[in-house]
């Protein structure tokens, strides 16, 4: 009969090596869940994913394990399972962290351990965001409206493309021709209001940030269209930075905006009255984004964050003209041409955006930081 103390005792020994110590699949620390078909240690909220997979699934610290379990266990372990499930991962496949999404989550797993994506095994037909072409249908968000339509996206690598159109007659032409070359991906269930919602951004001709906010009913094919665009992206980093290294061109890739969320807004003499805007922090290009609203095509303007030793900061502030504004929370950011200055709603928002904005400003500038600064700074 199984020693139920000392079976869970081995347990918590196994999950507390390196290895095991975060879950084998979101990276979050401290799982405490196994699966014992996979041998493999889990967080909760994977742990549910697994169950849904009929992966098996105990808590190590709730649940009775019988010895043979805790045996397969101690033979197995997150590394085992990596070296079989991911050895053969694309650089360019996202691979899931704590705090995505559940149905990215979701997908990686499915990829992992139900469709054995990443064995090394060659498939036929192969996976879609492998070749380099993809095609489909795709619910659109009209520029100037909040309605959703159907439309045709076609990606490709060899052209580092993305075109779309609005009709289903393929004859008149694509709608738009975006390319690869200023694209980001991320998710956005909350502010599309889908749960597989992803905003697509790209610079315009007059370098304007232009939105495309589209989704797919199916979360396997939104996630393979993620990738797919990930691909396409590296294959371009890799021509663009023949010498960069994967670990320099996959954070380049597409990133998540450090963070977003309305403020009130001034003009420069801060006589204007203050209007709401929402506002987008991309840390990687180092531009402070605002719109007219969360789900706007197009950006009203940008505000380049530099560092504070070329005159850039963050401050409290106390507006010299609070006129048309509802909320009371100051802060202001210095550029070297002028002062921005924005009310928000809460004191938590004020420090959230200012720890935010100090984040960046804290860190060092690159040339291609400088490009993107004389670049703002000659459109202005």
């Amino acid at each position: 009969m199984a020693n139920r103390e000392k079976n869970k005792k081995i347990l918590l020994e196994l999950a507390k090596q390196p290895e095991n110590s975060r879950c084998a699949d979101c990276g979050a620390p401290d799982p405490d869940w196994a699966s014992y078909k996979l041998g493999v240690f889990v967080c909760l909220n994977c742990s549910g994913i697994h169950r849904n997979l009929s992966s098996r699934v105990k808590s190590i610290k709730l649940d009775f394990w019988e010895d043979d379990l805790v045996e397969f266990m101690k033979s197995h372990g997150n590394a085992s399972a990596q070296a079989l499930y991911e050895k053969a991962v694309p650089p360019y496949y996202y691979r899931p962290q704590q705090d995505d999404c559940a149905f990215l989550k979701e997908q990686w797993i499915r990829a992992k351990y139900e469709r054995t994506e990443f064995t090394g095994e060659n498939k036929y037909p192969p996976i879609s965001y492998t070749t380099g072409f993809y095609e489909g249908m795709l619910w659109k968000k009209g520029k100037d409206n909040m309605q959703f339509l159907k439309r045709k996206f076609v990606l490709s690598e060899r052209d580092f493309t993305l075109i779309y159109y609005n009709k289903d007659n393929e004859s008149k032409g694509p709608k738009a021709v975006v390319s690869i070359k200023d694209v980001n991906a991320t998710f956005q269930a909350e502010k599309i209001s889908h749960a597989h919602g992803l905003q697509l951004t790209h610079l315009t001709e007059d370098d304007h940030t232009r939105s495309l906010y589209v989704y797919h009913e199916s979360p396997e094919e939104i996630v393979t269209w993620f990738n797919a665009i990930r691909a396409t992206r590296y294959a371009y980093l890799k021509t663009a930075y023949p010498n960069g290294s994967d670990e320099e061109l996959i954070p380049k890739i597409t990133r998540k905006y450090l963070k977003e969320g309305f403020m009130e807004k001034t003009g420069p003499l801060q006589t204007e009255s203050f209007k709401k805007r929402w506002f987008i922090l991309d840390s990687q290009c180092r531009k402070l984004l605002y719109f007219k609203g969360p789900l706007e095509a197009e950006d009203l303007g940008v505000i380049f964050i530099g560092t504070t030793d070329h005159g850039y900061s963050v401050n409290v502030w106390e507006p010299k003209n609070a006129r048309g504004n509802k909320w009371t929370w100051c802060l202001a950011v210095q550029t070297p041409e002028r002062q921005f200055v924005f009310m928000c709603e809460q004191e938590r928002e004020q420090k959230e955006w200012m720890d935010a904005i100090g984040e960046v400003l804290s860190r060092p500038m690159v040339p291609q930081d400088y490009t993107i600064e004389a670049s703002l700074k000659y459109k202005r």
